[in-house]
């Protein structure tokens, strides 16, 4: 029940405690992402945004500079002298040194008759009246074509501009190269992913893209979508990639210069930072898990133990409580006992003499009546010092100081139990230290000690066995160990083992107050009593005497 609750309180402290510590944690990361990936966003709209303008304003440009230089050519060149290709050639050489990307460089009068052409293609005296950009150029003066194939059947966009003169209007119209013009538009691609191209108001690729489509192939943007001089746009490709788009429109809003960049891509230095942040956090969490899990279980380890020890401290308690209580129990027993135990021997002592005077020797009955006096007799003198040990005890009689040998004290005891331990032919061997000093304590008391332990010893012994008694000097302390090879002390009992009237004999063969007794009495010296015990295979108790040196006489 208690491990369940000391497991419950671990849970909990733990619970509580990464909580408090890796929300804050977490929630700092994610402002932060959170933070960061919007700036960033906004940030690669802005590069875009401004790319898109710039390339667009370049484009723009270009466009204006060609045609403007056509325009400056046919306002310095008359219809008839221009219209000769010896003359012709030369303007176009012009041209392209002073703007360049000219493929090719026609005079058309206004009839829609190409007059003189300069280029590599065969397109003189060609009629155009009926191509759409003739009156578009005649009607506004300056035009500037959407790609188309014309008589050539290739992709192309040309330049024009218009010419009055005498109440005649001539056109001096100009091919643009594709691959230069094409050029321009990709420079705004970026990366491995960027792509730059230009569409008309329909929708129709007016440059090659980079990935998908073709020259005159209806691309997958909708040119309505972008409105204003220059707007951006986040979708997802078939791929499923999030792509920026950024569209400004140029030539009077009738192409629209696209540049599009995925948002992966560009967010990779991002994402880099981010898979660092998250390793960061993650690594902090895991600290503050391991950290949290060892202190939990440190805290609560100590708890238990300190718990554990108030318990034995509350033991130690009730058992005091209990001595005390059998101390006053004790005494008034011991003297409530003495009084019969007294009257009863006097009573004995007269039955014996009543046995001699009344010459009742001769009767049948002598020797059974001579054996029961004896046996009462044994069994008074056998409570008699129980009750003498419980007043011992109650009495908290001090030592005797007198001057003691250890090892001849154990040599006395152990005369005293020589036949006893004979008889169950149990050996009893010793191996004493020869440096062991002369001490101040009371030999009787101690001699009464290690006769308690030998003699437990040997009953528990009972037959054919073998008992060490070892003496040494350790500091300022005498410890004697008394090992035996019975049968141990059974784990369910050995914290009772110093316990008043707890023994382990049969039921009529012990008091339970040797080990009691000899406990009280080795702690009433300053030393102390343990064991350590091996089911099966024997005990070993181990005495240590403060060594006290004798006054001097």
């Amino acid at each position: 029940m208690r491990n369940e609750l000391y497991a419950g309180l671990r849970r909990k402290i733990t619970a509580i405690t990464l909580v408090v510590s890796i929300t804050p944690l977490l929630a700092l990361g994610a402002t932060i992402y959170f933070q960061f990936s919007g700036m960033y966003r906004d940030k690669i709209k802005e590069q875009i945004y401004y790319r898109a303008k710039t390339q667009a304003d370049g484009v723009d440009l270009f466009l204006k500079e060609r045609t403007a230089i056509l325009g400056a050519m046919a306002d310095t060149n008359q219809f008839n002298f221009i219209v000769e290709e010896k003359n012709l050639l030369p303007i176009f050489s012009i041209v392209n040194q002073r703007a360049g990307a000219f493929v090719d460089l026609g005079v058309i009068d206004n009839a829609g008759r190409q007059s003189a052409y300069v280029g590599p293609y065969d397109l003189a005296g060609l009629n155009y009246y009926q191509q759409p950009w003739f009156g578009e150029v005649m009607t506004k003066g300056i035009y500037i074509s959407d790609v188309y194939t014309g008589f050539r059947q290739i992709p192309h966009f040309i330049i024009a501009v218009r010419r009055q003169e005498n109440q005649l209007g001539w056109i001096l119209r100009a091919t643009i190269d594709s691959d230069v013009f094409g050029a321009i538009v990709k420079a705004a691609q970026v990366g491995r992913t960027g792509d730059a191209y230009i569409i008309n108001s329909e929708g129709i690729f007016q440059t090659r893209p980079r990935f998908e489509g073709k020259i005159l192939e209806r691309s997958h943007l909708d040119p309505s979508q972008f409105g204003g001089r220059t707007t951006i746009l986040e979708r997802m490709d078939k791929r499923g990639k999030s792509t920026l788009y950024a569209g400004s429109w140029l030539n009077n809003d009738k192409w629209l210069l696209v540049i599009s960049q995925e948002v992966e891509e560009e967010m990779a230095s991002f994402y880099a930072t981010r898979s660092i942040e998250i390793a960061i956090i993650m690594a902090g969490v895991l600290a503050i898990v391991m950290v949290t899990l060892f202190t939990t279980r440190t805290t609560v380890n100590r708890l238990r133990e300190t718990d554990g020890r108030l318990d034995e401290l509350n033991a130690q308690l009730v058992h005091s409580d209990k001595l005390a209580a059998l101390g006053k129990m004790a005494a008034g027993v011991a003297h409530e006992i003495n009084n019969p135990l007294a009257v009863i021997l006097q009573k004995t002592g007269w039955m014996e003499d009543l046995l001699e005077d009344e010459d009742l020797s001769k009767s049948n009955s002598y020797a059974e009546l001579k054996a029961s006096i004896a046996k009462i007799e044994e069994h008074v003198e056998r409570a008699r010092k129980v009750v003498h040990g419980m007043l011992g005890y109650v009495r908290k009689m001090e030592p005797r100081l007198e001057d003691v040998d250890i090892n001849d004290t154990i040599m006395q005891t152990l005369s005293l139990l020589s036949n006893y331990a004979r008889i169950n032919n149990i050996e009893i061997k010793t191996d004493f230290a020869v440096d062991l000093p002369v001490i101040a304590s009371d030999q009787s008391q101690l001699q009464q000690v290690f006769l308690n332990i030998i003699n437990n010893a040997i009953d528990a012994i009972r037959k054919d066995g073998l008992i060490w008694v070892r003496t040494k000097r350790d500091d300022s302390w005498l410890s004697v160990n008394i090992e035996d090879t019975g049968p141990g002390i059974p784990p369910d009992k050995q914290k009772r083992v110093f316990d008043p009237f707890f023994t382990t004999k049969e039921p009529g063969k012990g008091t339970g107050l040797g080990l009691w007794i000899s406990h009280s009495i080795i702690e009433k010296m300053g030393g102390s009593i343990s064991f350590e015990t091996d089911v099966g295979k024997g005990s070993t108790f181990t005495i240590r005497i403060p060594i006290v040196v004798p006054e001097k006489k």
